[in-house]
């Protein structure tokens, strides 16, 4: 998704654990909650340049009303992208100023080192029955269009899988904030980081158009991420792919959002058949003087003079030395290219293995039924 900035309900946790959330991945900020089948929203289907809705309106009224820059916006998006002035103030006039996005954000907590047993606590969140059981379920649901993904993009269904599932909980967690109330809040009344939500507002009403939808009714993370990959609208621009041939790009359908999650891993560059990680054995303490983390590369025969080698006999040009703090002790892995890819959806080694193990115990549980 690359989908920044956004925080997921993993990358909240990341946080609490002290290690790096993705700049973001999208998501919502809500408790689990039972899992249920993912609904589909409905879309409108409209004439014209506009999205859909019928907006019109001589100014900019309601909690917007006379912001300078989204003035500009809209000069911009008329002279740019042909959208009718009228129609976007009839739009931005019924958009929400939502304060506690604002509080919120402006009490984000700053980077901190992982600390001890970090991964452990981060780990029980997502490895647990619910997200197994809901994962299992929903392979068997949807395995034709899991096997399909698959085939076509080369990424393995489990973790297609273990991203719905850390995401959202295969559609439980969709997020109930409006995106058009969510995108101009921060594009607007957030100065930090107005400039990327701008353009997200931008790309939002410009998906918004092509899907011919209302931009009004989508909802999602409070930071606009949407359906069950928690794509942010740039990302939908991207890498959302129309998989089971409606017409129409739907991530809240689950074969659109199947198919579009494995086209993102594709795109970034999976290696089908290949690896992702592998347990590290270690001998001496050599390992404490090395750097960490998805971004470190090193070669095989780099590592093995530390007295570091992979469990996993599989030759590689380089890999990354992960350090994932538990509770009883540090542990270490290699990491192949694969989970470098995870990490584009949410720049965090954390992250990125509940991804992988949490596919794997999917995996597990589907094969032994």
């Amino acid at each position: 998704m690359n989908i920044r900035l956004s925080l997921s309900l993993a990358a909240i946790f990341a946080l609490s654990a002290g290690c790096a959330p993705h700049e973001p991945p999208g998501g919502t900020v809500v408790r689990p909650t039972a899992t249920r089948p993912a609904p589909a929203r409905p879309v409108l289907r409209v004439a014209g340049g506009n999205a859909g809705g019928n907006y019109s309106a001589s100014r900019v009224s309601g909690d917007y009303a006379a912001y300078p820059g989204l003035e500009r916006f809209i000069d911009k998006m008329v002279t740019q992208h042909g959208f009718s002035r009228d129609y976007l103030y009839g739009l931005f006039s019924q958009a929400q100023r939502k304060q506690w996005t604002i509080d919120y954000m402006n009490q984000e907590k700053p980077t901190v080192a992982p600390k001890p047993g970090g991964w452990t606590r981060y780990r029980a969140k997502f490895l647990d029955d619910q997200h197994i059981g809901a994962g299992v379920s929903f392979w068997s649901r949807h395995a034709a269009a899991l096997e399909r993904a698959s085939q076509q993009f080369g990424v393995s269904p489990e973790h297609i899988l273990g991203i719905m599932g850390v995401e959202t909980i295969y559609g439980a967690n969709l997020g109930t904030h409006r995106i058009i109330d969510a995108l101009t809040t921060l594009a607007f009344d957030y100065p930090r980081r107005a400039e990327y939500f701008e353009s997200e507002l931008e790309s939002f009403l410009i998906m918004s158009r092509s899907q011919q939808q209302d931009p009004s009714r989508p909802k999602g993370s409070f930071a606009g991420a949407m359906g069950l990959g928690q794509f942010m609208p740039s990302s939908f621009l991207k890498y959302a792919v129309d998989f089971d041939g409606d017409g129409r790009k739907n991530l809240w359908n689950p074969e659109d959002a199947i198919g579009s999650i494995a086209h993102y891993f594709a795109e970034y560059g999976w290696r089908a058949g290949e690896p992702v990680v592998s347990p590290a054995i270690v001998v001496g303490n050599q390992v404490e003087g090395l750097k960490t983390g998805f971004d470190t590369r090193y070669s095989l025969a780099t590592l093995a003079s530390y007295g570091i080698r992979p469990k996993l006999d599989y030759p590689a040009d380089e890999v990354s030395l992960l350090r994932l703090r538990a509770t009883q002790g540090d542990d270490y892995y290699v990491g192949y290219p694969n989970f470098y890819v995870i990490t584009r959806y949410n720049h965090s080694t954390y992250y990125a293995m509940a991804v992988h193990q949490l596919g794997q115990a999917i995996k597990q549980r589907y094969l032994g039924r």
